[in-house]
């Protein structure tokens, strides 16, 4: 054999354990609009086809903006932005879905070339799409009104993981749609986020322009979620891409990857070599259920504040939390807390109100809440309490999901009703507890 053919034999033994591990496991891609325009896709394309070819389940989530922009400016519509999400109005939307719809319709052809001499030569890929992905609007933040701009509700993981165990790729555009027949446009990190959460993805793999995240122009190897903050990212797209994967590995997702849609072969280096391309994100694993006690004060409150200061919360002062602090549940990670939720008991009347149910937005998913608010019926019941009530303003959709029914302010206890705050105007929603 040839020095480059012992090279190149000894290159294939050393993918060999990498190929074995990846057989079978459920990968999640995300990339932006920016990176169909780069000369490069073609080749990132390639790469994927190998993915599905060496076993891999193969979920793709895209994004369009460069595409939605180049259609309004033709059409002379003028677009704005809320906290980086597009204002989506009545005169956008069906521009988004066109742009969505076509963008999708380029990635499959593109999957279903087939070249000879290529990468691609005999592959047979089946790529699959649909409405798997459930949304409703994001409403009105800060008194903007973000109107077809909608955040997930819903994945439909049983139908994506059929068309995966079939061999399909499964391909998401960053579009929802709600049981009214609305379409919403969503951002690709709530997407891909979602889904990863929903399949229980091995990986979330997310693609940008620079080689992976990049603090003092240094490409940073490894990180956990909890040393993401002491990082110093170059600009707003590191921050995008960082935030979207402490999302994913909050949610569930053992290990998040991101890489360059501009280095040809970054993929298949990050999954297939030692060192990787890119930068690898995981997650810390220490999370309990415990009781508040008045040390946690300081965390409690730098936990709401954001919620207050949207208006979300009431506002409760440092006093009033140590008064009430034997009534807060935490979930504490590794002595950091990061979600809460607490418990009033109106004993007399066999109730008790829910209140300050709040997960870190670094670490919302994994059904946290959920987990806290199980506590707090468990707690109910063995009190003796028979219905559980929660005033909202903004989480209505989430407590229904949770089997609470929506009622009207007089079924709340006197005392209660005695401080009900008439210009929040809160929802009212009940629960039997059994």
């Amino acid at each position: 054999m040839t020095h480059s053919s012992i090279d190149n034999a000894r290159w294939f033994r050393s993918m060999a354990p990498y190929i074995n591990a990846h057989r079978n496991k459920t990968f999640v891609l995300a990339f932006s609009g920016e990176a169909l325009l780069h000369s490069n896709f073609n080749n990132l394309l390639h790469d994927i086809a190998l993915l599905n070819s060496l076993g891999v389940q193969v979920v793709i989530v895209h994004g369009c903006r460069p595409q939605i922009d180049s259609r309004l400016r033709l059409s002379n519509i003028e677009s704005f932005y809320k906290d980086g999400l597009r204002v989506t109005g009545p005169d956008i939307i069906n521009h988004v879905i066109d742009a969505a719809l076509a963008t999708r319709n380029h990635i499959e052809s593109k999957l279903s070339m087939g070249l000879p001499n290529s990468p691609m030569q005999g592959s047979k890929l089946r790529v699959c799409s649909g409405n798997f992905v459930t949304a409703h609007p994001l409403g009105i933040v800060d008194g903007t009104d973000l109107q077809f701009t909608g955040k997930v509700r819903r994945v439909d993981f049983q139908a994506i993981t059929h068309q995966l165990v079939l061999g399909a790729i499964v391909l998401q555009s960053p579009l929802g749609y709600s049981s009214t027949g609305e379409t919403f446009n969503l951002s690709i990190e709530d997407v891909a986020v979602a889904i990863s959460s929903e399949v229980k993805a091995d990986k979330l793999i997310l693609f940008g322009e620079h080689s992976g995240l990049l603090s003092e122009n240094k490409l940073v190897r490894q990180c956990r979620t909890s040393e993401m903050t002491q990082l110093e990212l170059i600009d707003e797209s590191q921050r995008w891409l960082a935030g979207a994967a402490i999302r994913a590995c909050s949610a569930g997702v053992s290990r998040s990857h991101i890489i360059s849609y501009v280095n040809e072969g970054a993929l298949l280096e990050e999954l297939f070599t030692h060192d990787g391309a890119g930068t690898l994100v995981t997650e810390d694993e220490y999370e309990k259920l415990r009781t508040a006690t008045i040390e946690d004060i300081g965390g409690i409150l730098e936990l709401l504040h954001p919620l207050e200061e949207e208006g979300i919360l009431v506002k409760r002062s440092r006093k009033l939390l140590e008064e009430e602090i034997s009534q807060f549940r935490l979930l504490d990670r590794d002595g950091r807390i990061i979600a809460c939720a607490a418990l009033y008991p109106f004993e007399q009347e066999e109730m008790a109100e829910v209140a300050c149910v709040v997960t870190h937005a670094n670490y919302q998913g994994k059904s946290r809440g959920s987990r806290l608010l199980e506590m707090l019926e468990k707690e109910a019941l063995d009190m003796g309490l028979k219905t559980l009530f929660v005033l909202t303003t903004q989480t209505a959709h989430w407590f229904l999901e949770k089997g609470f029914v929506e009622t009207s302010m007089e079924q709340l206890p006197k005392s209660r009703q005695s401080i009900y705050n008439l210009q929040r105007n809160s929802k009212v929603f009940f629960k039997t507890l059994t």
